[in-house]
């Protein structure tokens, strides 16, 4: 049974780094005064709003701005406050064993979804895919997805409803959860964050890839074995896709969905995460129920 972190209580600490790209202090202010008007206070990294080239930071820096917040055990949950790339040049380098010692709740998605998967992996430790701080500057529209994430924290357990969508397949399941960026799922395949998919709900979603790639990275996960044996399948949010001039000929739902035509696991499409206003909290490694039927589709956490 996934190790849950404890959950977060009125003047609990948390961490603020970007491990990854840069991004402006200014375009985290919004984030970091909500967190507080929560009751939590926020200790900022040396990452936020520093900047070499495309990244936060050297990778020593990312690295170091991590590793600290990772070994503070007064500091309760991290927020990553963007993705973009830059955890896969540091995760090998990265000491968990103090963490081990004192879980706490990793926050974010996209890169971060190489972190997600790695303290899954290697250490049964759950972790929270939720947005970050950019989605706190939205906040009048993304405001119920936002609140997922205190909820998520401090303890209340999930339960997501969702119209219908023509593509789905309907069907009750259970198992524990686990995915997060389809392109970030292909990478970590035969490596030390690889996850194991089978009896699991493994959701994904994915921006910016033109469709030919997002084919691609989808045989890729079907050669490895991770779309044989699911518990259920989670179809996110796909934005920005992009064609080839000759056209892919496809839509990407439609490629999506030729990948998994063999299996017979229930399979929700359109599900409300992803590089979107719409984007849940998911806690990544606990259980769920999803049932989908022809009205519509719940996706519920498990007490433990």
């Amino acid at each position: 049974m996934v190790k849950l972190p404890p959950y977060l209580k009125q003047g609990d600490t948390i961490g603020m780094v970007c491990p990854s790209g840069y991004m402006p202090m200014e375009k985290m202010q919004r984030c970091i005064h909500t967190l507080q008007s929560w009751g939590f206070n926020v200790r900022r990294g040396k990452t936020l709003g520093n900047q070499i080239n495309y990244f936060s930071g050297t990778d020593k820096e990312r690295l170091n701005d991590l590793q600290s917040m990772l070994d503070d055990s007064t500091i309760k949950a991290i927020m990553c406050a963007r993705g973009g790339y830059g955890l896969s040049r540091i995760i090998d380098d990265i000491s968990f064993e103090k963490f081990i010692q004192h879980p706490k709740w990793i926050i974010g998605y996209s890169d971060i979804t190489l972190l997600h998967a790695h303290i899954y992996s290697n250490f049964n430790v759950a972790s929270l895919h939720a947005p970050m701080a950019a989605a706190f500057n939205e906040l009048e529209e993304s405001e119920e997805y936002i609140q997922s994430i205190f909820d998520s924290l401090t303890g209340k357990h999930q339960s997501y409803e969702i119209g219908s969508h023509t593509l789905n397949r309907n069907g009750i399941c259970k198992g524990e959860l686990v995915g997060g960026n389809l392109a970030l799922l292909a990478h970590i395949i035969g490596s030390s964050s690889d996850i194991n998919t089978k009896n699991k709900i493994l959701f994904i979603e994915d921006i910016g890839e033109y469709k030919y790639n997002i084919d691609r990275m989808l045989i890729q996960l079907k050669r490895a074995g991770k779309l044989d044996n699911l518990a259920g399948f989670i179809v996110g949010k796909f934005t920005d896709m992009k064609d080839t001039i000759i056209s892919f000929g496809q839509e990407v739902y439609d490629i999506i969905l030729d990948k998994i035509k063999e299996y017979d696991y229930p399979v929700c499409f359109d599900f409300p995460v992803g590089h979107v206003k719409e984007n849940c909290a998911l806690k990544v490694g606990v259980e769920y129920e999803c049932n989908i039927s022809s009205n519509e589709a719940i996706l519920k956490e498990l007490r433990i």
